[in-house]
């Protein structure tokens, strides 16, 4: 292994400094203090040392990465290494800086010596594996409580799917369909991150629950602590700050498709999640809405062909498994009938 001096880079690309070193000496990390260039290296910033330590302690956690994740990371890297080098011979360009200073004797590493190879494209991969993923899903009429590796809980509702990845520095679970509640362990070293449609709702450590169905908006409700609310990322770009909304506890908020966020308003706490408890809660919602939000859990038979009758709103607490107290209560509140029609039975005005 040569002694070649490591190109100084400025203070903001110590880590980079240190990554070259430490491709050098990935197989024996302390054998590096007995070069003298190196200790001439580490003398010049007082940060040098702490950036090679970190890239060990990085290495180390390889380990904790699957199998197949870790095929897929050097597949990719390798790909990833070809196409910027191909981009460098049709600019003719100078190569950057660690293209030019690929350790030879490193090149088998995994990460490391792509690393250097690529820039931070090996880097960049490898924050992106997650070290752990698991789908979770519940059937029509089924509730699951999860426990996650990190300690938190979750309780899924009727007809919810959720997907669950753990990274080195975040936590995120994506919410494609249904409701959750999430009780968050407190890591601040790593976020936890529910995405869901258009709306990402970001914390440390609290208990919320988000809904995300066909043809609704996204709903995020707090009953401890606090989170973050903010439209997802659109075209790369990150939305501003002042688009970010500050949720705490007791209070309800709605995002749109596109991830407009709504207003807040305060909710009781008997509103927050009843599902948890058998219960629907509506609350001058369209009797469409609320049929189908009864079809979440059972298969009601029920109809309504009048788009009138539809539109006629409903609020009041139900249980969904209890389907026939709810067709007794709905000719009370509502100026309609049912009409039995073979297997199912159409709502209809009463006059």
């Amino acid at each position: 292994m040569t002694d070649r001096t490591i190109a100084q880079l400025p203070n903001s690309d110590l880590d980079a400094e240190a990554l070259e070193w430490f491709a050098r000496y990935s197989d024996a990390p302390d054998a590096a203090y007995s070069n003298a260039a190196f200790r001439t290296w580490l003398a010049g910033h007082p940060d040098r040392e702490t950036a090679f330590n970190r890239w060990q302690a990085d290495w180390r956690e390889l380990d904790a990465l699957p199998q197949s994740g870790v095929e897929r990371l050097r597949l990719q890297l390798k790909q990833d290494q070809a196409k910027s080098t191909e981009k460098s011979r049709a600019s003719e360009r100078q190569p950057s800086w660690w293209s030019a200073l690929i350790p030879q004797a490193a090149l088998s590493a995994l990460v490391v010596a792509l690393a250097v190879g690529s820039g931070y494209m090996a880097w960049d991969h490898w924050q992106q594996q997650p070290l752990f993923t698991q789908m979770y899903q519940t059937e029509r009429g089924q509730q699951l409580s999860v426990q996650l590796p990190d300690g938190s809980r979750l309780r899924l509702d009727t007809a919810t799917r959720i997907e669950v990845s753990w990274y080195r520095q975040r936590r995120e679970v994506k919410l494609p369909e249904g409701q959750a509640m999430f009780e968050v362990q407190k890591d601040a070293a790593r976020p936890f991150d529910v995405v869901a449609g258009s709306t990402k709702v970001t914390v440390v450590g609290t208990r919320f629950a988000v809904r995300n169905t066909a043809g609704s908006p996204v709903q995020v409700t707090v009953e401890e602590g606090k989170v973050r609310v903010s439209p997802l990322p659109t075209n790369g770009r990150q939305a501003p700050e002042s688009a970010a909304v500050l949720l705490m506890a007791g209070q309800q908020m709605v995002a749109s498709a596109d991830g407009g966020l709504g207003p807040v308003k305060a909710i009781a706490a008997s509103g927050m999640a009843p599902w948890r408890d058998g219960r629907i809660t509506l609350e001058n919602v369209p009797l469409s809405q609320a049929l189908a939000e009864f079809e979440r859990y059972a298969p009601t038979h029920m109809v309504v062909h009048d788009a009138a009758v539809g539109a006629l709103r409903l609020s009041g607490t139900f249980d969904p498994q209890k389907l026939a107290h709810f067709r007794y209560a709905l000719p009370k509140v509502l100026p309609v009938r049912l009409k039995e029609n073979g297997e199912l039975t159409e709502i209809i005005a009463s006059h």
